[in-house]
């Protein structure tokens, strides 16, 4: 890993205090903490990065070496950035923060865990399922620790300290003044390899189970939203369980659209009704409803009605239904109905002719360029 500038991977300033520090390092660390980025290698070392910082800004003798001479200047006093030690302190607040759940995956000299606890997968419902809420049963696979090796890939569990990284996990090399570090390709970041691989599981240190589940899926659920699951994910070697993520994805409706706990939809209307304000009766998502139009409706005017979009699932409360007028016109017309919308349209007098008013001084204008 190349090294960098330790103010701009916590995107802080020169002159930051330490409260601004650790400000900016906690939030950097909860985003890029392996457990949210499962498998996301540059999250990883994005992770090993901000700490490696914070390690050294929030140490006032090493922040001053290093505000002075840079790196060089730290590796020549006997300081490191990063140590091995730090980070399972850092975990370790990790742990205190959200539960031994949450910091223990990844990167640990000596790891239990050769997978993560946590599990997710994705479901898919009916726009009417995610208004009204539903019931659906899923069917996952999860991991356990091999019973043959006791999770850890090795025949009878006898296990040795990786010869390559000497049990740290991590390989570090220096060209000049920069420092680069990669994840072991021997123990793969363990620590450790198996003198024997299992034959039972062939070293992969688990086995797979299935399991079904009735989702119970609320109402008013949106694309993206996750459902947790506590206690039905992978299986540690100490018997620790982690959770299940669901996240749900709802269909688009032909005749509906969604944005945020309100439903709109278009409802076409005739054109007299419009103009002669009539009540109608409308399909919604909730059943029929009527709808009264006003006098001279215009199109694409909208009419809202309280309480009938998706209730949030947060909040409790409960979105509306817009609906948007579309004028529908006659596409042809016969000879009778010309002649009644001729004698319409004159009834209206002056009022039929909006056009000619405002226009008048321009025919008089354009006339007067002709001499007429």
């Amino acid at each position: 890993m190349v090294d960098v500038d330790y103010y701009e991977i916590l995107e802080v300033s020169r002159d930051a205090t330490f409260e601004e520090i650790k400000k900016a390092y906690r939030k950097l660390a909860l985003k890029y903490h392996p457990d949210r980025n499962p498998g996301d290698k540059e999250a990883e070392e994005r992770f090993k990065l901000i700490n490696e910082a914070y390690q050294v800004l929030s140490d006032q003798e090493k922040r001053a070496l290093y505000d002075r001479y840079g790196k060089a200047g730290l590796e020549q006093e006997g300081f490191s950035g990063f140590s091995q030690r730090s980070y399972d302190d850092i975990m370790d607040f990790f742990e205190q923060v959200f539960g031994t759940s949450f910091g223990r995956g990844f990167g640990r000299r000596r790891s239990e865990r050769k997978y993560p606890l946590d599990l997710s997968l994705e479901i898919e419902i009916s726009f009417h399922e995610a208004l009204f809420g539903t019931k659906k049963e899923v069917e996952y696979t999860y991991k356990v620790p091999c019973h043959s090796c006791g999770g850890t890939g090795a025949q009878g569990g006898q296990l040795q300290t990786c010869p390559e990284c000497h049990g740290r996990g991590q390989i570090y090399y220096r060209q000049g003044f920069m420092t680069f570090s990669q994840t072991c390709p021997v123990c793969h970041g363990q620590g450790e390899i198996a003198q024997a691989k299992c034959q039972q599981c062939r070293g992969a240190g688990y086995e797979k189970r299935q399991e079904r589940l009735q989702v119970e899926i609320p109402e008013g659920i949106d694309s993206g939203d996750r459902i947790r699951l506590q206690g039905k994910g992978n299986v540690a070697p100490d018997g620790q369980r982690g959770d299940l993520y669901i996240t749900v994805y709802v269909e688009e409706d032909e005749h509906f659209l969604r944005h945020g706990d309100d439903i709109y939809m278009e409802v076409p209307v005739f054109f007299t009704k419009a103009l002669l304000g009539e009540s109608i009766t409308i399909p919604t998502p909730r059943g029929e409803r009527e709808l009264q139009l006003k006098e001279g409706t215009r199109d694409k005017e909208q009419f809202r009605f309280k309480g009938e979009g998706f209730t949030n699932v947060r909040t409790g409360r409960r979105g509306d239904l817009i609906v948007q007028v579309r004028i529908v016109y006659p596409k042809r017309l016969n000879e009778k109905q010309r002649a009644l919308l001729k004698e319409l349209e004159a009834s209206f007098g002056v009022e039929g002719k909006p056009h000619e008013e405002p226009f008048s001084s321009i025919f008089q204008k354009i006339k007067g360029w002709f001499g007429k």
